[in-house]
């Protein structure tokens, strides 16, 4: 090590209790690439290494996460799909049923059977039977 380099390094200690205006947050990363210049080859390479599994690991779990959003959402879609084609499907077999007995209902009534015969046999309410014959 040169001197001017000892020279500030063997200082590097002394600043653990740092005042309250070196306390930000640019000053805490400072002192902490200090502490880092400090370290033997050995600690340096410990440090390193410790350093790229902390980040393969925070990789990993970054990929993982996202990997599961996407399948999560295509699940999601899926099934979001799924239900509204079989939701879709049920309205409009409802829809159909109903507007078939209304034409039942008002080709009965056009061949003069009576009201109360109509609801019964398509099984409406008289006075739905009348509404819908007087359309």
């Amino acid at each position: 090590m040169r001197q001017s380099e000892e020279r500030y390094t063997k200082n590097l200690s002394r600043l653990d209790n740092r005042p309250a205006a070196l306390r930000e947050k640019i000053f805490s990363k400072l002192f902490a690439a200090a502490s880092v210049a400090r370290f033997t080859p050995t600690e340096l390479r410990e440090y390193e290494d410790s350093l790229k599994a902390y980040r393969d690991i925070k990789n990993s779990l970054d990929t993982a996460k996202e990997e599961g959003r996407e399948e999560g959402l295509e699940e999601g879609l899926a099934k979001g799909r799924e239900e509204g084609l079989a939701k879709g499907r049920e309205e409009g077999l409802a829809k159909g049923r109903a507007e078939g007995i209304a034409l039942v209902a008002k080709a009965m009534y056009a061949k003069g059977m009576d009201v109360n015969t109509i609801a019964s046999m398509v099984g409406m309410a008289k006075d739905e039977v009348e509404r819908l014959c007087r359309q």
